[in-house]
């Protein structure tokens, strides 16, 4: 496809990357400054609907990963708290064993189907343990909560603009009569 059809691709994306900058503050679901959408948690799993073949079945095994990977992220909390609070383990030792014993089952996933895009499990961790320590919040069902919404929220959002990027990109070369790349 020559660059002058091309770049309408591109442009439509960043009007899309703008909309969702116009449409953060109005999804209340993160405490934090003004309380809008985690555009940085959208942008990410935006970038997962690519890289699981950019198609709505993968999608929810994005959508899957990211739910599997807080589900980890919980119980590494509860796991590595017992073992530093209750069992007197240094902090760092029982949070490292706890990840030890939860990593197994997370790639065990592996062989679930449904379940076994194991990057998204581990974004899905990751994002978790971002909100939960950057915010401060306490390893509680009430903080859980308040790091769970948004990064669910966030996740959707992202998948649900990379379906339109996709969607819009095939009818576009579909009109053009260009071959996707």
């Amino acid at each position: 496809m020559p660059f002058g059809k091309f770049i309408v691709i591109p442009i439509f994306v960043a009007i899309q990357a703008a909309s969702m900058m116009l449409l953060a503050p109005f999804i209340k679901t993160l405490g934090v400054g003004e309380g809008g959408l985690a555009t940085w948690i959208a942008f990410q799993a935006w970038a997962m609907y690519f890289l699981a073949g950019c198609k709505v079945k993968t999608a929810l095994k994005v959508l899957a990963g990211y739910i599997g990977g807080i589900a980890a992220s919980i119980v590494i909390f509860e796991l590595g708290d017992y073992l530093a609070v209750d069992v007197g383990m240094d902090f760092y030792w029982g949070y490292a064993i706890a990840v030890l014993i939860i990593v197994v089952p997370i790639i065990s996933m592996e062989k679930v189907p449904g379940l076994n895009l194991i990057p998204a499990w581990f974004i899905g961790a990751g994002v978790f343990f971002g909100i939960m320590g950057l915010l401060n919040y306490e390893h509680t069902v009430a903080g859980y909560k308040t790091a769970v919404v948004p990064e669910v929220v966030a996740c959707a959002v992202g998948l649900a603009y990379g379906w339109v990027t996709v969607t819009f990109r095939g009818w576009y070369e579909a009109k053009v009569g260009a071959k996707a790349l």
